[in-house]
């Protein structure tokens, strides 16, 4: 099983090469840098493997919530490269893949993520370790006020540039359910291809074609008033 991932949601870029029970990452914190720093990254992971593109199963990519601009890199990288190889594609959850990522760094079994979606919003998401050790979506994910974001029910820890943005109304809303706080989590690729690897063993994947973000936001490019007003 060959897996390569790519990852652009945040001011994180970062590619990995999954091949079996090995992974090798590349991961740069460069804001406005990703569509310089993400090819040369798949590269060197391919050469570093002996590996040409088609010699990959397949393309995972996070697929958000994250930065507009970010998302539409990772998605088109994708399609271009799986199009080139014929490969299928895997979308991950952006907020999934760093719920995975606390798990495997602090042990937290149950996560509460919240990324800053900028016009006083956050992108939300919780999730809760399954028998497999794979972090699950509780609920669903959405797009809020910090003041509005669903309330925790059990001890969590909290992760994403949210908690840190918008700190007092995050910290009092959930204070009695927080196990601690890590506001300097960034998705990497590694755990969007850790996360594929499931997906990739139940065929849960799909065309070059549909390699496509998801943002949560409908009106991505509006201001607040702008989108009251088209309410």
């Amino acid at each position: 099983m060959k897996i390569l991932a790519i990852e652009t949601a945040s001011s994180a870029c970062s590619a990995a090469l999954l091949i079996d029970d090995d992974i090798k990452v590349e991961f740069e914190l460069a804001p406005r840098m990703h569509t310089q720093l993400i090819l040369p990254m798949v590269t060197s992971l391919l050469a570093t493997a002996g590996l040409k593109l088609q010699h990959i199963d397949a393309i995972a990519f996070s697929r958000g919530p994250g930065a507009f601009t970010g998302l539409r890199i990772a998605a088109g990288i994708t399609q271009g490269l799986a199009f080139s190889a014929d490969l299928p594609v895997i979308p991950i959850s952006t907020l999934a893949a760093m719920a995975q990522s606390a798990y495997q760094q602090y042990d937290e079994h149950s996560i509460a993520v919240a990324l800053d979606a900028r016009i006083a919003e956050v992108y939300w998401g919780q999730y809760q370790l399954d028998s497999e050790q794979k972090m699950r979506l509780i609920g669903q994910e959405l797009v809020c006020a910090p003041n509005q974001t669903p309330l925790l029910t059990r001890k969590s820890g909290a992760i994403g540039s949210g908690w840190a943005e918008y700190d007092i109304e995050m910290t009092s809303r959930h204070a009695t359910q927080l196990s601690r706080i890590e506001p300097d989590i960034n998705p990497s690729a590694e755990f969007i291809a850790l996360l594929a690897v499931d997906d990739f063993k139940q065929q849960r994947w799909l065309d070059a074609a549909q390699a496509e973000p998801i943002y949560l936001r409908d009106n991505v490019a509006l201001t607040i008033k702008e989108r009251q007003q088209n309410a």
